[in-house]
């Protein structure tokens, strides 16, 4: 590593540059995964874009690893490195919506909850996250599953460009008719292949949705599962909910018995017309006894942010996915004995449904290969206590390892956690060598390596091998 200091950084950035000496750093290097205490040599919070293309030449000239932090929510911790250089979005949240285009300009450390809020005001969104404080950047990045998914398709689906700076210092836009084959990546590549200084999206009219969630008692989650399995194969698009397994939250709307206690849950939105809302949420809250809901007209923002609350910055965090072609009685019959045991009340399981839109995209058209299948499990870790640590990560592997059996061989990689590398093959099938040969072309050297790392070389590595130079931290590439 060539030496170097970081006043001569600064003479070449309009931005902040922070070092392990200056105030503030501890929370300059901070990430959303509390497990994660890496200390990078120095953070880097851009002011425009010339500070991006400064900060990646710096970094190549003194030989620095580098990880972009967009929105900062990686569960993985790919919004830092050890000894490297990090570029930090914090600052650049801004949204800019068209109206008249039905398109919105995002700034790359925005969350779903700032660009939410800017279009919603125009009475329109795209498909975003789950979690408000979700990244705009990594979940694009990543494919982007949500609320919106089955009637708009993912959140890569309705990227229309994105600005990059690649490996080599230059700023390129991609879009359908501008380097094509990056912006083929792009859309579900994760972070692999430049530091994506702003995305623009296609919108849709969606202002107030009928939605909520509905609680069951976990001694229901047979019965729940199984009707949930039926009615989403057969409702409209408009539709979007999905499955869930928590423990009781400390709500108004739920009666004190269930705090804490493991239940099941349908979560989600009625896009169609709102006057149908109630008729069509009827058949959910039907379904099983409940134990408490709330259901109802929702500005689509609110929906967006339920859970946010509960999410906050800090947690220990530890997460594993699969894709589902379909529930089955195997699938179901594993997630309801683990729901069951659900370590903690930020613990989730949730089964997202990926059909509809999402499956009339061919799987080479984008980089996100799994256009056939049905769900996207999660099963995210979350908790408080350091010290419940190796009993919860128990629990993640140990339900992961029951449902994989019965899932396809890859899984969504916004949900993967630091030790899934040695899937990286699997999580993109048949589009792993073209994503190769994508990099090699824009990172040859693989710079944009802390993420869920695709190797720069044509043949794909067989299942348990690790790209060169690959480690934990990372690029926007896991909802960042």
């Amino acid at each position: 590593m060539a030496p170097f200091t970081l006043d001569s950084l600064r003479e070449r950035v309009r931005g902040s540059v922070i070092g392990p000496d200056d105030p503030g750093y501890d929370d300059a290097r901070a990430v959303y995964n509390g497990m994660i205490n890496k200390r990078p040599a120095v953070v880097v919070r851009p002011s425009q874009v010339a500070d991006v293309m400064t900060s990646v030449a710096f970094a190549r000239e003194h030989e620095l690893p580098v990880a972009v932090r967009g929105g900062g929510h990686s569960a993985p911790g790919f919004g830092t490195v050890d000894g490297g250089l990090v570029i930090d979005f914090v600052a650049q949240t801004g949204v800019r919506v068209d109206p008249a285009a039905e398109t919105a300009r995002s700034g790359p450390g925005a969350t779903w909850a700032d660009f939410n809020h800017a279009t919603h005001a125009f009475g329109l969104a795209t498909t975003g996250g789950i979690i408000g404080s979700t990244g705009v950047s990594g979940l694009t990045l990543g494919g982007g599953i949500g609320y919106l998914s089955r009637q708009f398709g993912l959140s890569c689906d309705n990227l229309l460009s994105a600005d990059v700076v690649t490996a080599d210092g230059r700023f390129l836009v991609a879009s359908e008719t501008e380097n094509a084959d990056l912006f083929w990546a792009l859309r579900g590549g994760g972070g692999n292949f430049g530091v994506v200084t702003s995305l623009e999206f296609r919108l849709h009219p969606v202002s107030t949705i009928y939605g909520g969630l509905v609680i069951y008692p976990a001694a229901e989650a047979d019965t729940v599962g199984r009707f949930y399995r039926d009615f989403i194969a057969n409702a409209p698009e408009e539709f979007g909910v999905f499955l869930g397994f928590h423990q009781g939250p400390p709500v108004p709307f739920l009666p004190e018995q269930w705090h804490g206690q493991p239940v099941c849950v349908i979560v989600g939105a009625w896009t169609g017309p709102l006057d149908e809302g109630e008729k069509r949420w009827q058949p959910i809250l039907d379904a099983a006894p409940v134990a408490g809901s709330f259901v109802g007209p929702l500005p689509y923002p609110v929906l967006n942010g339920l859970f946010d609350p509960m999410l906050p910055k800090g947690m220990q965090a530890y997460w594993k996915a699969d894709f589902l072609a379909s529930l089955s009685d195997d699938a179901l019959r594993v997630a309801v004995d683990f729901g069951s045991r659900i370590p903690s009340m930020e613990s989730a399981n949730h089964y997202y449904p990926i059909d509809g839109a999402v499956q009339r995209v061919a799987p080479g058209a984008t980089a996100f290969p799994y256009r056939n299948v049905d769900f996207a499990p999660v099963i995210a870790g979350m908790w408080h206590d350091p010290a419940d640590n190796a009993a919860n990560i128990r629990w993640v592997r140990d339900y992961w390892e029951a449902l994989h059996p019965f899932a396809e061989p890859g899984g969504y990689i916004n949900f993967m956690d630091a030790d899934d590398q040695g899937r990286i093959a699997q999580n993109y099938g048949p589009n792993y060598e073209r994503l190769a040969e994508v990099k090699a072309v824009y990172d040859p050297d693989n710079v944009f390596r802390v993420n869920q790392n695709i190797s720069p070389r044509v043949s794909a590595p067989s299942a348990g091998t690790q790209a060169p130079g690959a480690q934990e931290g990372g690029v926007t590439s896991v909802e960042d």
